[in-house]
């Protein structure tokens, strides 16, 4: 189901699928709390961001930019930041800039790569590892503890997080930041899905062109959505290893100090 549900999509001429997480409810944060808003921003990234003719980020006083990005991406298509914003990186990648969530636009480019790689259902299987390997590998790891961290220190807000699509790396993201806040599993699965529609606008005429040059149209909307199954092998990962969100924090991400800070900058 991808209705808008919790958090909101931002209007923005030049940014793709751009969210503000605030108003989420937070029952593992006390009666009444939520996501303080303004103060996280997820979106694809910011390669087409133009701060002249489309002020939005500017206006809303961005003052950090964390890519969750590889080395490959972030020089093919590098981010156009809003005024006296500070980039930081976390390449969730790292040692694997070949996974999938990586080359989306190469296999959207090439029918023949894409069948040979994805095709027979390989491409829902890939996507399915790579989010374990999102929990699980120690680079990942690293990458999303850098992301807890920084959105934990003061002065950090409003920050806005990205990958390429903005569905993957940082729908992961996403989801382990309200966790860690204390947002339930459906509020964070109701986010989580939420941005299929602006994923799939954003690649339509890259769709389309692959079907008419005879790629797989389900191999397409693997590449271009984001599903249950994708969500569901990371927690399912992160619970057969630390067993919930806080032993995860703690021997992970080693990110117990910064929990308090996170909770108190982000939760109204």
């Amino acid at each position: 189901m991808d209705s808008e549900p919790t958090g909101r999509a931002v209007e923005a001429a030049t940014v793709a699928n751009l969210r503000d997480l605030g108003g989420i409810l937070l029952p593992g944060a006390g009666e009444g709390r939520s996501v303080r808003p303004g103060a996280l921003l997820r979106s694809a990234d910011l390669a087409h961001h133009d701060p002249q003719t489309d002020p939005v980020l500017t206006e809303r006083g961005v003052q950090v930019v964390f890519d969750l990005r590889t080395t490959g991406e972030r020089e093919a298509a590098p981010d156009v930041l809003p005024p006296g914003a500070r980039p930081f990186v976390g390449d969730v990648l790292g040692t694997r800039p070949g996974a999938a969530p990586a080359r989306l636009a190469r296999y959207l480019e090439d029918p023949v790569l894409a069948e040979q790689e994805l095709g027979g259902g390989r491409a829902e299987r890939l996507f399915e590892d790579a989010y374990r390997r999102m929990v699980l590998s120690p680079g990942a790891r690293s990458a999303y503890a850098a992301l807890v961290q920084t959105a934990a220190d003061d002065g950090t807000h409003p920050l806005l997080f990205h990958c390429t699509a903005g569905k993957d790396r940082t729908g992961w993201g996403a989801a382990l930041l309200l966790l860690l806040l204390g947002a339930g599993q459906d509020a964070v699965r109701s986010e989580y899905l939420a941005v299929n529609d602006a994923v799939r606008a954003r690649y339509e005429p890259h769709v389309r062109r692959f079907v008419e040059r005879g790629g797989d149209p389900e191999i397409a909307a693997v590449l271009t959505e984001v599903r249950p199954a994708y969500l569901d092998a990371a927690l399912d990962a992160l619970t057969e290893r630390w067993g919930d969100i806080e032993r995860y924090a703690r021997e992970a991400l080693r990110v117990e100090a910064a929990l308090d800070r996170l909770r108190a900058e982000l939760t109204v």
